[in-house]
């Protein structure tokens, strides 16, 4: 349930796992073997003992929060910083390449006026500013900042131009 804030994290440049459908007996085992801090709205997960005890850090987030909202929430509980942004498909690092290195993958038209790309260590994928980058910067910006929404009402389906969950 917390995909799209898990993505969001990571275009902040935090180091967020998430895995779909996870039972929460293996979320837990994964969260303490990593040294996580598990997020969910799911307040029945937070009796387990190891929460209760301080074994294993949770936070709790409010239902009826929209994303961004939600995320910003994450930041100021978490005293997170905004930093380089990591995969958003994968959670690996980001690495800078050359245009050569990347001309098989990226459209033709973004190489022409694209300056700078970025590969992910782990899966491979490309990344380069796009025009929505500006949308995402945006947003970054903002929850830097500590403000969820600004004058012109941007939204997580807005930064990245789909549903981000």
């Amino acid at each position: 349930m917390c995909g799209g804030v898990a993505r969001w994290l990571r275009v902040l440049g935090v180091d967020a796992t998430y895995t779909p459908g996870i039972e929460d007996g293996a979320l837990v085992e994964h969260a303490l073997a990593e040294g996580r801090v598990v997020l969910s709205s799911d307040g029945k997960l937070f009796e387990r003992r190891v929460f209760t005890t301080g074994e294993l850090r949770g936070l709790r987030l409010p239902v009826g929060l929209k994303l961004l909202e939600q995320l910003l929430f994450v930041v100021r509980a978490l005293g997170l910083p905004v930093g380089f942004p990591r995969c958003t498909l994968c959670n690996g690092e980001l690495r800078a390449v050359a245009r050569a290195e990347v001309g098989d993958v990226v459209p033709a038209r973004s190489l022409v006026w694209a300056t700078e790309f970025y590969r992910c260590r782990l899966c491979g994928h490309v990344f380069w500013e796009g025009t929505h980058w500006r949308r995402i910067r945006a947003v970054r910006e903002r929850i830097g900042s500590g403000t969820a929404h600004g004058e012109d009402g941007l939204t997580a389906r807005d930064a990245f131009g789909e549903n981000p969950s």
